[in-house]
């Protein structure tokens, strides 16, 4: 309401000042006719008509009339040049930033919850550099000075910022304007007063503070590089380090532009995600599955029987499946690519220079313009005490190590509630083994909603899963021959014995090894990168999981284009990472996928949302599979069909949250979603049944209050 009466205030008194034709008074022709008469009066009464002129002044800026270039020729021919400068200065600079202020006020919040995404890059533009971009306009008087108070306001520019960087934007204009004034009789016509040559100098000025800004980078740049000798030609325009999924794109796109790339790695093509992590967990995953579906043949009305299978075969499986994908991310297929891939140990000598050791003993060593680290990451292991005594696998090493034994272990420990480890203890659980998942904290999968916390560890325990939280591991030990992990809860020990122990806390980036440190290449837990993902060194960039925030294939992919285009092309022009929509998938049963933010993280980050969903054992198919297990949740701007973040659960969330990651990507609502055909019957009509949950409970009554009555009518 209060901004309703504003904006008529505001209407009136710029519909008076036309209606008045007050603006007559503003023109040259009048100020030259009055101007003995208000000499006089400044002689009379100099304070008061200082405090009406600044008044004057101040309102006219403030409601954006036209005729302050009237007013500051004034000031010039009333007060003198030095006191019609102070005065125009504060005067012109208090209306711009009440005029400021009225616009952030009335519309930013609606401009912003409106075109918010596309004006992200603008509002992080002026977060980081509008000081730069307002000084520029301001020092060039030909932009229209009101719209430049009504703009800014809908930015994120501090108030304060705003104030002192118009005032001195403006001083030099002011001056120009203030002392022509003084010389008022010998003048025509504005134009008079800024010739092109004027307006030139003007243009040339604002770009003063980016020549700094640009010359205070190249100092910068030039003192990074300052004890290495660059070289005069390179071998090659990027060097890859790491052929994981982040180093694969990024020498493909490389290749794909006809530069000269290398693509150099110590160990498999295909990194973590082909040889250790998605892939084969995703295969044993559905060994296990399969294996629980004939455990449960009854949900189906088959006989329930217990499979019989072979332990080794399983595992034959799984690398099976490695060896049929292998030749996808092989050094054949991307030779052929027109990539240059060497097996063997990187080591980064000087910002262009990467040594090789070969796998022969040999050594190579490459000048490059720019290098791509793409190392991924690796388990981290816990320093617990007496692990080594024990023996344990990780994430990585568990594929050969099961693939020689006979039977599942019949023991398994699983450290770690996250999605590694509860991936891998359903899978085993499923495949026969008795595991036990200790998990530090007070839930599994930490990083989800409670309420996905809790289905998750109902499924791990309806899987034969001892799910331990807020159970501490402090030492591991051998007593009689038998391996135990020593737990703390509650004040007190516990040891609970195992055949295997499989550490599953987390992964590290790879920092060491490869010259990093003789570089001083900073880091903190991962390479720290701009946006651009460029190190301190503005030619060596790092992407993936040695890069962070993310730990994902599809992301390190996604990083993997901005860091090789960038290290090809930033000197003509640079491109910052967009983490806006970034889905994941756990594929424990049922599956659980997100993309965007949830109800923890709305109220940590103290977001505003609405909740909408839509439960599982409603949905046709979903009985029809008998995995009514699970929800679609959408979070929502309140009131509106904008999307915050999807949280799934149920089977096949991985696949049903893609319309939702399209959805966010293209700024497409709920009202969207609920008017596309969905095929019936499917899983994704869920995603349209809890649109059409948003738009019910966001029904407009009173209308439809009248249209009952229009139908009561129409029956007579």
């Amino acid at each position: 309401m209060k901004k309703i009466v504003i904006l008529i205030l505001v209407a009136l008194a710029i519909f008076a000042f036309f209606y008045f034709d007050v603006g007559q008074s503003l023109t040259l022709e009048n100020l030259k006719s009055q101007q003995q008469a208000i000499d006089a009066r400044y002689q009379a009464s100099p304070l008061l008509v200082f405090l009406v002129f600044f008044l004057i002044y101040v309102a006219a800026t403030a409601l954006s009339i036209p005729g302050a270039a009237i007013l500051t020729l004034a000031a010039g021919a009333i007060f003198g040049l030095v006191m019609g400068t102070i005065i125009v200065s504060f005067a012109s600079t208090i209306g711009a930033t009440l005029a400021f202020l009225g616009s952030r006020y009335l519309f930013r919040d609606w401009v912003q919850a409106r075109f918010g995404d596309r004006l992200k890059a603008l509002n992080d533009g002026m977060a980081r550099d509008g000081a730069f971009y307002l000084f520029s306009i301001r020092l060039v008087p030909v932009f229209p000075f009101f719209l430049v108070n009504l703009l800014m306001g809908l930015t994120p520019i501090k108030t304060r910022t705003y104030f002192w960087v118009s005032q001195l934007g403006m001083l030099l204009g002011t001056i120009v304007y203030v002392n022509a004034g003084t010389q008022i009789a010998s003048i025509d016509a504005l134009g008079d007063i800024l010739s092109l040559g004027v307006l030139g100098s003007f243009a040339a000025l604002a770009l003063t503070p980016w020549i700094g800004k640009w010359m205070m980078a190249f100092i910068k740049r030039r003192r990074v590089y300052a004890r290495w000798t660059k070289p005069k030609s390179f071998d090659r325009n990027l060097v890859v380090i790491g052929a994981g999924a982040a180093g694969l794109v990024s020498s493909y796109i490389a290749a794909t532009v006809k530069a000269k790339v290398t693509l150099i790695e110590a160990s498999k093509m295909g990194g973590d995600c082909l040889n250790y992590g998605c892939v084969p967990s995703k295969a044993l995953i559905k060994s296990a599955k399969l294996a629980d579906q004939m455990r449960h043949g009854d949900v189906y009305g088959l006989e329930a029987i217990d499979p019989k299978f072979s332990f080794k075969r399983v595992m034959q499986r799984v690398h099976d499946i490695i060896a049929e994908i292998e030749p996808h991310d092989s050094a054949e297929r991307y030779t052929k690519l027109g990539v240059d891939v060497v097996q063997g140990y990187a080591r980064i000598i000087d910002p262009w220079t990467v040594e090789i050791k070969l796998h022969d003993s040999q050594i190579q060593r490459l000048t490059t313009r720019s290098i791509v680290i793409a190392a991924g990451a690796e388990p981290h292991i816990p320093n617990l005490p007496g692990l080594d005594d024990v023996g344990y696998v990780t994430s990585d090493t568990l594929w050969t190590e099961f693939a020689r034994l006979d039977a599942v272990p019949e023991r398994l420990v699983v450290l770690g509630g996250g999605p590694i480890g509860c991936e891998l203890s359903q899978a085993f659980a499923r495949l026969g083994a008795n595991v036990t998942q200790i998990q530090r904290g007070p839930r599994i999968m930490p990083r989800e909603d409670d309420d996905v916390s809790a289905i998750a560890l109902e499924a791990q325990r309806a899987s034969g899963i001892t799910v331990l939280t807020e159970h501490d591991a402090i030492r591991c030990e051998v007593v009689g021959g038998e391996k135990r992990v020593v737990v703390a809860v509650d004040g007190k020990e516990q040891a609970v014995p195992f055949d295997a122990l499989l550490i599953a806390v987390g992964r590290s980036a790879r920092l060491k090894g490869y010259g990093l440190e003789e570089l001083g290449i900073k880091t903190d837990a991962t390479i720290i990168t701009d946006a651009t993902l460029a190190t301190q060194y503005p030619n060596i960039f790092a992407a993936g999981d040695v890069s962070g925030p993310f730990q994902f294939t599809h992301t390190a992919s996604h990083q993997a284009w901005y860091a090789s285009v960038n290290a090809l092309f930033g000197h003509l022009r640079t491109f910052k990472a967009d983490y806006r929509v970034i889905p994941h998938a756990t594929f424990v049963d049922p599956e659980i996928a997100r993309v965007g933010i949830n109800e923890r993280e709305a109220k940590e980050s103290g977001i505003d949302y609405e909740l909408t969903t839509y439960p599982m054992h409603e949905l046709d198919r979903a009985i029809t599979e008998s995995a009514t297990k699970g929800f679609v949740k959408v979070l929502t701007i309140p009131g509106k069909d904008k999307i915050l973040g999807v949280t799934i659960v149920g089977q096949h969330a991985g696949e049903l949250l893609a319309e939702y990651v399209l959805a966010m990507k293209h700024g497409l609502g709920l009202n969207k979603i609920m008017g596309t055909i969905h095929t019936y019957p499917t899983m994704a009509e869920a995603n349209k049944f809890v649109a059409g949950e948003w738009k019910r409970n966001h029904a407009p009554e009173k209308l439809l209050d009248w249209v009952e009555r229009y139908h009561r009518w129409r029956r007579g």
